[in-house]
């Protein structure tokens, strides 16, 4: 207890104890050890018997304690193992980030490696955990910013290549397209030679034998080779129709483009109602027509004799239009119908049947071959449709060419009030397609109408020039056009109305820049082209006139005669002056006669305001001299351009003032 009692830090008395600071302690502090126990352990020793001043040592043991050192434990421990090899697959992917310390590798950032990503047999897992296993922050983000990179080209250029393969798609479809239908073309019309020309070799005059068989046959061989030859080729045999087929050339006269499509003999016409055989038949197709005719017996002298079968004739009964009959196979149409029967028992495999309007007819193949009525089924419908395409192609031109002027005149109220026009277009019967020849290539009438609206937008656009050079070359076009003067006559209204209304538009510009050399020259070129340099002349001149006239009313009288002179005379001559260099440049030559009279009319203005101001004074006197001196120098500006005019104001102001005197 007695020990507890002096261990406290409070003294007796009235006096507080001071406490000092913390103080550093550059060593350890020496002190008694105190004695062990038998137990080993270690106690802190402590003084028993405290002076009155020992309360700071107290506090600067409790800041700075001394521990016992600890015992050496390292002895008889092994050491420490090295680190082990990285294998040589781990080795590129584990390095050490710059910002990481206590990692292995060179701090190098990682490689992207494209190649790696293009490998099909990637494993994107195990990839980037070999990747990025020993990686930084820092690395990560600047890898995933390479990835985002990467991504955003690829897909740029997956875009680009996709547009690209698109744009030549559609190149190639279209090209693919025009060769198709060229070569659609192109096989109609070897079909069309070819069956002419095999119809020529294998018609009728070919069981004929005469001498000149053989040279007939080499004609017709070299006639093959020419497609200019065909309608020659086609006049002949209708020609040769006509001679062997008796009525024929009745149905089919000639005209452009007809011709046999296929001649076939060995056929027969057989009872609608009994399906028994009538009579024998003879089957010519044209491209537009169907013929048959029948084989009748000639009629031959009684009393001659006879030998051999009975002369027969070819008479034409039937002719129909392609477009306006319809050809049946009546043995496919019975077979589907379930009487099968009856077609083998009748004999009606190889039938066909001919509907016209309300009227039927039945033919059947001589020898019922049933590749010939193929053939015939077969070459029908092809002609019909070759002709369906003929009259629609037809139809389509003759609507442009019938139109075309119809519409070009009424659509346009220049056109539309020229009653010879409008009355030329309506009584002409045949309206054929107008073309003209423009840079080699054939153009019709839509295009001029074309060509006139294009001129119009140029004339409201004030495109002067443009819409010069497209009159020029429009009105070369009309004066080719000397086949059809009511065509020709439609175009040269219609630009002789574009032309009066540009030369309107470029008078009103030529008016307001008078002044200016340039643009004074430019519009007086264009009116000149289109025929209006009188036009332009005149406007040129009342212009200037205008000018004279207005600056002149701006000069005064204020009691200084001198000074009004001078004023009058000096816009007098030099506005004339200017006129006259500005008309050489821009007008030709030939019509200077009429800028020589618009002067001296101003002229002749001008002395009539001279003498006027001169009657107040008398002739001779200084005032009188001094304003003639001044005229008289304003006079030699005419001189520059090449005019002398001195006599005339000489004259003028002498009789003026002795007329007013």
């Amino acid at each position: 207890m007695s020990d507890s009692k002096g261990l406290t830090l409070r003294k007796k008395g009235g006096r507080r104890p001071q406490i000092s600071g913390p103080q550093q302690i550059s060593g350890p502090v020496p002190s008694k050890q105190a004695p062990s126990s038998s137990g080993g352990t270690l106690a802190v020793p402590r003084e028993k018997n405290l002076q009155p001043g020992g309360t700071s040592d107290l506090v600067k043991r409790r800041y700075s304690a001394r521990f016992n050192q600890l015992p050496d434990f390292s002895a008889g421990t092994p050491p420490v193992p090295g680190i082990p090899q990285i294998p040589n697959q781990y080795a590129g992917s584990r390095q050490r980030s710059p910002g990481r310390p206590g990692t292995g590798g060179s701090g190098k950032p990682l490689r992207f490696d494209v190649e790696a990503l293009r490998d099909p047999n990637l494993q994107p897992e195990k990839y980037v955990t070999e990747l990025l296993s020993a990686a930084s922050e820092q690395d990560i983000e600047e890898y995933q910013n390479s990835l985002k990179k990467i991504k955003n080209r690829t897909s740029t250029d997956l875009q680009q290549n996709v547009y690209q393969n698109r744009t030549q798609f559609i190149k190639i479809s279209k090209e693919a397209e025009k060769l198709k239908g060229e070569m659609n073309t192109l096989k109609n019309l070897m079909s069309e030679l070819t069956g002419a020309l095999g119809q020529t070799g294998n018609s009728s005059l070919s069981g004929m034998k005469s001498p000149n068989f053989e040279e007939g046959r080499a004609r017709r061989n070299a006639n093959r080779s020419s497609v200019a030859n065909l309608e020659s080729m086609w006049n002949t045999q209708l020609q040769t129709l006509w001679k062997k087929v008796e009525r024929s050339q009745k149905f089919l006269p000639a005209i452009p483009g007809r011709h046999i499509v296929m001649e076939n003999g060995h056929w027969v016409e057989l009872d609608s109602a009994t399906w028994k055989p009538k009579r024998p038949v003879h089957l010519v197709m044209l491209n537009d027509h169907l013929l048959v005719a029948s084989k009748k017996r000639k009629r031959v002298d009684p009393n001659g004799p006879q030998r051999g079968p009975a002369p027969t004739k070819l008479v034409a009964e039937e002719c129909w239009p392609l477009n306006g009959i319809d050809l049946i196979d009546l043995g496919a149409n019975l077979a589907s119908g379930g009487v099968d029967g009856i077609v083998d028992e009748r004999n009606i495999g190889t039938a066909v049947t001919v509907r016209s309007a309300n009227k039927s007819f039945t033919y059947r193949h001589e020898q019922r071959d049933e590749n010939a009525k193929n053939d015939l089924l077969l070459i029908f419908r092809k002609a019909v449709e070759d002709l369906r395409k003929t009259q629609r192609q037809d139809l389509n031109d003759s609507g442009n060419a019938s139109d075309a002027l119809n519409y070009f005149a009424a659509r346009d109220p220049a056109s539309a009030k020229q009653a010879d026009i409008m009355d030329g277009i309506q009584a002409s019967k045949e309206k054929p397609e107008i073309l003209i020849e423009v840079d080699g290539k054939q153009q019709n009438f839509r295009w001029v109408e074309a060509q006139i609206d294009e001129l119009d937008i140029d004339i409201a656009l004030q495109h002067f020039e443009s819409a010069v050079s497209k009159i020029e070359k429009l009105k070369m076009l009309a004066k080719g056009l000397k086949s059809n003067p009511i065509a020709q006559d439609l175009v040269l209204v219609r630009l002789d109305e574009r032309a009066s209304k540009l030369a309107t538009t470029l008078t009103r510009a030529l008016i307001d820049t008078h002044s200016y050399n340039g643009a004074t020259k430019a519009n007086t070129t264009w009116l000149a082209r289109l025929g209006f340099d009188d036009r332009a002349r005149e406007a040129f001149l009342r212009a200037r006139t205008d000018v004279i006239n207005r600056r002149a009313r701006q000069c005064v009288f204020e009691g200084d005669l001198h000074k009004y002179v001078f004023q009058v005379s000096y816009v007098y001559f030099i506005i004339i002056r200017n006129t006259v260099k500005i008309y050489q440049d821009c007008f030709p030559a030939l019509m200077m006669s009429a800028c020589i009279k618009w002067v001296k009319e101003q002229l002749d203005n001008f002395n009539i305001v001279l003498v006027r101001q001169l009657s107040s004074v008398d002739a001779g006197s200084p005032v009188w001299q001094e304003c003639m001196q001044v005229v008289k120098e304003h006079e030699n500006m005419l001189h520059e351009v090449g005019l002398d005019f001195r006599n005339l104001i000489t004259t003028a102001v002498s009789s003026g003032v002795a007329k007013f005197s």
